[in-house]
């Protein structure tokens, strides 16, 4: 089976920099690609994306070495098992709250016993080799994302999952459930102390933290802090901060800042 250099990443000690992708087509996936990103995420959730885009864009990813992940719209099994026969190599699953919600989901993303995932593995096969039924549950990676205050208060049951690889903070909703400005500022104290604890808590356990940023300098922080997989910006901001740094030049007027209501 083809390696997931993700976990390789992880087990060498290193984090992942992680690049996001939100425009439904395949040929900014395979330009982001090109770029050197360890891993590019199809956001299939709040992106504009759906799943037959998002096939091609994973396609696209393969031409090169990065890895192609996905984040699925919502903890729906149906979607999670598409998107790994697809060839996705990783989920990224919103929302998961609880315990029982991250084991449904890992159970999604593994076949028997460890899981519920149905054999039909299509593309996936065909992109990772003829042993995936076999080593599929060992390399797909797992990242349950952490987006409100009740998953805070329930993260060392959600970190306890069996076949969960890791975690991923998702700042703006966290901001939004936390009662503070949305857009997931980390310089709200409240934000601040809520990764905190979460981070802690993968510690304790001996399992990955992933967190999504807006800036190179965020990420950075993160990383220093003891992040191991970092989403910096997205497709769609790169392409706004670039044009407008352009403009500005050109008709010699500040540039207008991005809203900073979400990261994504």
């Amino acid at each position: 089976m083809r390696e997931n250099t993700i976990k390789t990443i992880w087990q060498n000690g290193g984090s992942v920099v992680n690049g996001w992708l939100s425009i439904p087509n395949a040929w900014t996936a395979e330009v982001m690609a090109h770029q050197g990103w360890d891993s590019l995420t199809v956001d299939v959730q709040h992106g504009l994306i759906g799943y037959d885009v998002a096939l091609p864009m994973l396609q696209a990813i393969s031409t090169t070495a990065t890895i192609p992940l996905a984040r699925a719209p919502w903890n729906e099994p149906g979607m999670i098992m598409k998107l790994l026969d697809a060839g996705a190599y990783g989920i990224i699953c919103p929302m998961i709250n609880t315990q029982a919600e991250a084991e449904a989901f890992v159970g999604a993303c593994r076949y028997a016993p460890q899981g519920y995932r149905s054999a039909g593995p299509t593309r996936a096969a065909v992109y990772a080799g003829a042993d995936y039924l076999q080593r599929a549950n060992s390399t797909i990676v797992t990242l349950a994302m952490i987006e409100t205050a009740e998953a805070v208060k329930n993260v060392d049951g959600i970190v306890s999952v069996p076949g969960l690889d890791g975690i991923y903070i998702g700042p703006s909703d966290l901001s939004i459930s936390l009662g503070l400005q949305p857009g997931g500022s980390f310089a709200q104290p409240r934000l601040a102390e809520a990764i905190d604890a979460v981070l802690a808590a993968t510690q304790r356990q001996g399992v990955v933290a992933g967190i999504h940023t807006s800036s190179t300098d965020d990420a950075l922080r993160m990383i220093e802090k003891g992040f191991r997989f970092v989403t910096v910006a997205s497709d769609t901001r790169l392409l706004t901060t670039a044009a407008q740094s352009v403009l500005a030049v050109m008709k010699q007027v500040q540039a207008p800042k991005i809203s900073a209501t979400t990261p994504y």
